[in-house]
């Protein structure tokens, strides 16, 4: 679970540092994480059955609470200058929540990889790679 959750945010990370030189490789390294937070998503489902513990829906007013933690804690003004959380995560306390709060983070994390991966997707579509970009400006200086 620790390296599915590591794999996951580093691939987030590498992809959105190939941006600006290779979309494709971004595309790629955005659904390589998305897997893996899918990955972690289905542990936490998991280790609440083979527990025999509740997986609260997503209308579940706890889940909700999760939620808006989860949209305080990852809002810019909860940031120091040197890009460090002010406020930490905390874990609710038990088992129970505690799985159900991370398997909501999961579900967050996989739905926003989903629509960052479409938006990239549609980019490219629009303006093509770079590759595309750089063949186009080697004709204009061409003159061709």
């Amino acid at each position: 679970m620790n390296q599915a959750a590591r794999s996951g945010k580093q691939n987030i990370v590498e992809g959105v540092g190939q941006s600006q030189t290779s979309k494709s490789g971004e595309i790629k390294l955005l659904g390589v994480a998305k897997a893996s937070f899918e990955e972690l998503l289905a542990d936490f489902e998991d280790f609440l059955r083979q527990n025999n513990l509740e997986i609260y829906s997503k209308y579940d007013k706890r889940v909700t609470a999760f939620r808006k933690t989860a949209f305080r804690l990852s809002d810019l003004r909860n940031l120091s200058d040197l890009g460090n959380l002010k406020e930490k995560p905390k874990l609710p306390g038990n088992p129970q929540d505690d799985a159900n709060f991370l398997l909501t983070l999961c579900h967050q994390e996989t739905y926003l990889l989903d629509r960052q991966i479409k938006s990239a997707v549609d980019k490219f579509a629009k303006e093509g790679g770079v590759r595309e970009k750089l063949y186009e400006a080697r004709k204009k200086q061409r003159g061709f």
